[in-house]
């Protein structure tokens, strides 16, 4: 798909107005939200829903999350009546430790790519507007990060990757949660601040870098917004 919208309009516009004029351009295109439950998501999520209630909320079930996030997931689903997908790998947990042990602890980049990138590069393809909660603070690797991006799949196919909080300080998503009364992941409150699977999310060393608590700091992406080519 083309990109109709200029994105370097449209950066210093609020989110509610990028959601805007991104839904008032793309009328007939599919959309989905990719969502981990976590502080960022759940405003992206409150926005797009009060403008498309049905939008499918991708989750990446990898079977490694907390127990804390699966109950937070299934509370706020049904909560909110979310049109909820959990999105899960080829195999399950015990089926790929059985065939190749435990890849988190030998080779994670590889367990990420198994259990994140590639059931999500099949869960996106019907879709032409991919919504998620990053934000360039939050990572090096996210720094240079548009609020609107094209970007292709390895399969070929384009769609237009909006991220509605990419200028937004850490600060700014509390006072959001705060203003609004959005419920937490419990993690937020043992003092995680970047929480995904279990295994290989731990408290921070520097809460300068939320993202170093992430695979023992050996790396901050686990591939999913690495893996397609951007362009304009």
């Amino acid at each position: 798909m083309g990109t109709t919208l200029v994105a370097d309009t449209l950066e210093n516009l609020k989110p509610e107005e990028v959601l805007s004029t991104v839904l008032g351009v793309y009328t007939d295109h599919a959309a989905c939200l990719t969502c981990s439950f976590q502080a960022e998501d759940m405003i992206v999520l409150d926005l797009v829903r009060k403008r498309v209630p049905s939008i499918p909320v991708l989750f990446l079930e990898t079977g490694y999350h907390f127990a804390q996030t699966y109950a937070y997931r299934d509370r706020i689903a049904k909560e909110w009546s979310l049109n909820l997908v959990n999105v899960t790998p080829q195999n399950t947990v015990e089926q790929q430790e059985s065939e190749l042990g435990i890849l988190y602890r030998t080779d994670p980049s590889r367990c990420c790519q198994l259990r994140k990138v590639d059931p999500l590069l099949h869960a996106l393809e019907p879709y032409a507007i991919w919504f998620t909660g990053l934000r360039r603070e939050q990572s090096p690797t996210r720094a240079n990060l548009k609020k609107i991006e094209e970007h292709r799949l390895p399969g070929g196919k384009a769609l237009l990757k909006v991220s509605l909080l990419a200028d937004w300080s850490w600060k700014q998503v509390w006072e959001y949660t705060g203003q609004h009364q959005l419920s937490y992941l419990p993690q937020y409150d043992q003092g995680y601040l970047s929480i995904g699977c279990e295994p290989c999310t731990a408290i921070p060393d520097d809460p300068a870098n939320p993202r170093s608590g992430r695979w023992g700091g050996k790396k901050l992406e686990c591939g999913i917004h690495t893996f397609s080519q951007g362009g304009q």
